[in-house]
């Protein structure tokens, strides 16, 4: 989950106070002040962003290997946490988790509205009072949120087992809020402790990937899992931030990563790996190739108060996928449901059917109607991550209006 114009003293990069907002220009402050935004750090969110909805329509199991997305998104969350934490930890948590939670409560609000209208009741858990207990989590996610299995959707329209799409992105936010509140603690270890603190969920997703021992529950187990599978993602970014990887000769990195990440593929293919069963379904590959990956990319880690030349034609594009990276990360879901639904129905069109059944089989054109659909939801539900930063909504904050804005004042300054 970084603006010029921020008051003194405030972190520019910290999305828990809403200060982190790509939507504004990039510049730097006064003398000796850091740039207010990392436009690197911008670019990969934004291409991990792309290479999820990417992966959840097309299922490629390369994906993955070639950019761990979830890897690379709790790695920047963690380096901005780290940051944040140099005010007091309790403003820092309680500021985070309003600028997660209230984009959950809309897509909660719609999404169990519409499960209820089709049926779901407490009586479907067999348990009403355990049902009735866990929709909390869809207050404050501590768990995965509950949701109604085997709906029938909307005939060419929202397809069968909507809800079980619309939960499916949950589990990261549920593992973000958990990073969020362990950070402090975590920040703590880092400094006493800096490569055990890194080295220790791998070993943990080690251990749990070998069954050493067994755990009580299905959402301890989940838990647990993710925090060994994505934690030294985060903590690298915490470290990153804090200079630790800073402190190691240059040729340690390339050296060492290349040859953790080898040995991540090895095991995923010793694992079985293949269409079907990719890293997602070998937790520990994933941890051990997604930390590799990382370690590589923050060792790069240019820093960019601009675009270099060849992006800056990206800018508004960029800008505007980090400005509403949650909203598109709750309903890309859904809308790579509905747009297979809709254009499933091209082949009611028997013209088409007979001329151009190539491009009916194609995925391309249904990607270009998700993203036309993950635009529909960024109008209509991002004003939300706006009034969760407490700032003024807007419908397309890709940035144009700040720089139209900064560009007007510089002209009336030279008049």
């Amino acid at each position: 989950m970084s603006a010029p114009l921020l008051p003194t003293g405030t972190d520019a990069t910290d999305p828990a106070d809403g200060s982190d907002d790509p939507s504004r220009t990039a510049g730097t402050g006064p003398a000796g002040r850091p740039p207010a935004r990392d436009r690197y750090f911008d670019l990969l969110r934004a291409v991990a962003l792309f290479r999820v909805v990417l992966y959840h329509l097309m299922g490629w199991a390369w994906l993955p290997v070639l950019f761990p997305s979830m890897g690379v998104m709790f790695a920047l969350a963690g380096n901005l946490m780290a940051r944040s934490l140099k005010r007091p930890a309790v403003q820092v948590v309680r500021g985070r988790m309003r600028r997660l939670l209230p984009p959950l409560w809309l897509l909660g609000a719609i999404g169990v509205s519409g499960m209820l209208a089709q049926g779901w009741s407490p009586d479907d858990d067999g348990h009403p009072g355990w049902w009735f207990l866990h929709l909390t989590f869809w207050v404050l996610p501590l768990s995965d949120p509950p949701y109604a299995e085997g709906l029938a959707g909307i005939q060419g329209v929202l397809g069968e087992d909507w809800a079980a799409e619309l939960a499916g992105p949950l589990w990261y936010i549920r593992a973000y809020l958990w990073f969020v509140l362990l950070s402090p603690f975590l920040l703590k270890a880092l400094r006493a402790l800096p490569w055990a603190t890194i080295a220790a969920p791998l070993v943990l997703s080690g251990v749990l990937h070998l069954g050493w021992f067994s755990l009580p529950g299905e959402r301890i187990d989940s838990a647990l899992t993710d925090f060994g599978t994505f934690g030294a993602c985060w903590i690298l970014g915490m470290a990153h931030q804090q200079g630790v990887l800073q402190r190691l000769p240059q040729y340690v990195v390339p050296s060492l990563a290349p040859i953790v990440g080898a040995f991540g593929l090895w095991y995923a293919f010793h694992e079985g790996f293949r269409g079907g069963h990719d890293l997602d379904s070998i937790p520990f590959a994933q941890a051990v190739w997604s930390f590799a990956t990382v370690l590589l990319l923050l060792h790069l880690s240019p820093s960019w108060a601009e675009w270099p030349r060849r992006l800056r034609p990206f800018d508004r594009l960029i800008t505007l996928l980090n400005s509403r990276a949650v909203t598109i990360y709750l309903w890309h879901n859904v809308c790579i449901l509905v747009a297979a639904g809709l254009y499933d129905r091209l082949w009611g069109f028997e013209t088409l059917e007979l001329t151009v059944p190539w491009l009916l089989e194609s995925p391309w054109p249904v990607l270009v109607l998700v993203w036309i659909l993950i635009s529909g939801c960024v109008l209509a539900f991002g004003w939300a991550e706006d009034l969760a930063a407490r700032r003024r909504p807007r419908l397309w904050p890709d940035g144009s209006a700040g720089r139209g804005g900064s560009g007007k004042r510089r002209a009336r300054a030279r008049a």
